[in-house]
This record gives C-alpha cells, sequence and structure tokens, in this order.
C-alpha cells in the first residue's frame, strides 16, 4: 500500500472543511411529529364537528409524511389536503392569503401552477421550529374552507407544544 502524499493528504482534509462549511442542518419533522399533528388535527375536527376531514403532513420539501381521512370524507379530500400542505411548506405561509391574493386581483399568481404544484386553497398551514420551515398540515373534507383551516390549526399547534403522542 502506497503512503498518501502530503499534497493529497492537504487536499482531502480541506475538501472535508470546505464541505462542512457549506452544509447546514436542517431539523426534520419525524413521523412520530407527523402523527402527533395529525392525531390532534382529528381530534379537533371530531370535536367540533367536521363532516369529514382528510389531513395530510408533509416535510419541508413538500413529500408526504403522513395522510388520514376520517371515514365519509369525500375521497378526493386526500389528494387536495396534500395538495395545500405542499403548497403551505413550498411557499412557508398560510395558503389562505395565497388564495386571498388570487381572489384580490392578483390571478398572476395562479399562473405559478404552471411553475410547481400549487394548491391556493385555505387549510394548509406551515409547521414552524422557531421560523424553520420543518413540515406543513394541509385539510380538506371539512365543512367550510375555514374549517379546514381551523383543523390545520390546531394540528400545526401541537407541534409546538405538549408531549409525543402515544400512538398504537
Amino acid at each position: 500500500m502506497k503512503p498518501i502524499s502530503g499534497f493529497v493528504f492537504t487536499a482531502l482534509v480541506t475538501a472535508r472543511v470546505a464541505v462542512g462549511a457549506d452544509v447546514t442542518n436542517q431539523p426534520t419533522l419525524t413521523l412520530e411529529g407527523a402523527h402527533r399533528v395529525v392525531d390532534t388535527a382529528l381530534a379537533y375536527a371530531r370535536s367540533h364537528g367536521a363532516p369529514g376531514a382528510a389531513v395530510a403532513v408533509v416535510d419541508a420539501g413538500g413529500h408526504t409524511i403522513c395522510l388520514e381521512r376520517l371515514d365519509g370524507t369525500f375521497p378526493a379530500s386526500a389528494d387536495v389536503s396534500i395538495g395545500k400542505a405542499r403548497t403551505a411548506a413550498n411557499f412557508g405561509r398560510p395558503t389562505r392569503g395565497i388564495e386571498d391574493s388570487i381572489n384580490k386581483n392578483r390571478p398572476a399568481l395562479a399562473a405559478v401552477a404552471a411553475v410547481t404544484p400549487f394548491t391556493p386553497l385555505q387549510g394548509g398551514i406551515p409547521i414552524l421550529l422557531g421560523q424553520q420551515v420543518v413540515g406543513a398540515i394541509g385539510v380538506s373534507g371539512g365543512a367550510s374552507a375555514q374549517q379546514d383551516e381551523e383543523i390545520a390549526i390546531a394540528g400545526a399547534g401541537a407541534f409546538q407544544s405538549g408531549p409525543a403522542s402515544q400512538r398504537k
């Protein structure tokens, strides 16, 4: 086995340091955290008389971690809830504001759908750790868009406080 030359060794060490300086640690929402968000959202939906609810939780990149749908909820609500969650994660803000912007004479925002998957409907809320988006929740199938948003806010709130759920 040949020894590594001083130049090659120095280059390897320097590359390792440069890579470390160029990479950040990003918190990631876990499956357990996603389950806690969903469980809290569904409990809120049931206790507030929601006729149905599909609840989706995505990671910061908009990829689905968890999806549950109450019995009797219309089937398409699952896809709509994922879209709302993805939109909230990718834009880093509640989807209500995006829908409001489109409805209040900013129709150019609708063209964003040609660039990226985008569901500008009320009911998507980002999940934050400090100021950093670690995921998002989307809800569809409640009695109204307002109820979808209330359920999503309740679910996102579970991530901000309280112990981990004891899901079986």
